[in-house]
């Protein structure tokens, strides 16, 4: 969910974002920048498999950038937020319906 709302939120709010938890891959960080973040955290990953990781998710994520040709982590930042999908509805659809499939009814 934190990802669909930083795409939701990107360019419509004066602040930077940053996508807070569950970063552990270069693709999971990439994810995050396509949604608009200009920071991803990754302390617990960090903390579960040490500073080299960082090395890791780095080669990760250069590799995910070259596979798409993206130059910069700017030019990729932001390309499936809200302002930049080609229908904007359908994604603010699709987060409804997940915000609801998350959510258990009580017995």
């Amino acid at each position: 969910m934190r990802i669909q709302w930083i795409a939701l939120l990107y360019g419509r709010v004066g602040l930077e974002l940053a996508l807070t938890g569950g970063v552990h891959s270069g693709k999971e960080a990439a994810k995050g920048l396509l949604a608009g973040a200009q920071v991803v955290m990754m302390t617990s990953a960090v903390l579960e498999k040490g500073p080299g990781h960082f090395r890791t998710v780095l080669e990760e994520l250069k590799a995910f950038m070259e596979e798409r040709e993206y130059a910069s982590v700017e030019e990729m930042r932001g390309v499936m937020s809200y302002l930049k999908v080609a229908e904007p509805a359908a994604l603010e659809r699709a987060n409804y319906l997940k915000v609801l499939g998350s959510h258990r009814l009580l017995p």
